[in-house]
């Protein structure tokens, strides 16, 4: 598949909470960014998305959320993964950054969407972490928007809090409109 000069490449919280040895760890997260760093040369437009939590982000457990502390804004935690190619990063968007309001995608409360448009990006490729959370909503979102959406199956990684959750939000993002690809595939 021949990638565009209108097309975007958007990395999802590939951070260091959701890898190995992070507050949240992503099973084999990290096997992510291999791939990411292949891919993200041949785009035009390259976006990382971060949660950016206060310290008492909404989320958290001990706030009545359901997750452990992760990704507060500043801490190594919240870095994106130390060996993602950021020199390719064109734009940068922060969600989940205020205490009262979680976002899973990275189109919920941001400017995403206008700064695409504004860019002329008409397709966007998705990868990062986790598959069945914060990949599912910004494909489904991407969509909603109405970007061709694709999403590069072995760049995405899942939490799979119940077993098999990757691969249903994987179906789910295919019959919402989302195409399945590989890296191998684009070029």
């Amino acid at each position: 598949m021949k990638i565009e000069p209108s097309d975007a490449l958007i990395i999802v919280d590939v951070q260091n909470d959701f890898c190995p040895g992070g507050a949240l760890a992503v099973p084999d997260g990290d096997a992510v960014v291999e791939p990411i760093n292949r891919v993200a040369p041949l785009f035009s437009h390259v976006v990382t998305t971060q949660d950016w939590h206060p310290p008492h982000h909404c989320s958290f457990k001990e706030q009545g959320g359901m997750w452990p502390v992760h990704c507060v804004a500043g801490t190594s935690g919240a870095d994106l993964h130390p060996q993602l190619n950021q020199q390719a990063v064109h734009l940068r968007i922060r969600k989940a950054d205020t205490a009262e309001r979680d976002a899973y995608s990275g189109f919920d409360h941001t400017d995403l969407a206008a700064q695409l448009r504004q860019r002329g990006v008409r397709r966007v490729f998705v990868c990062g972490l986790a598959t069945d959370y914060c990949v599912r909503a910004t494909t489904l979102d991407a969509l909603k928007e109405g970007f061709v959406t694709f999403v590069i199956t072995d760049a995405v990684r899942g939490v799979d809090v119940q077993p098999g959750d990757s691969e249903k939000a994987l179906r789910e993002m295919q019959e919402a409109g989302a195409t399945m690809v590989t890296s191998g595939e684009l070029g």
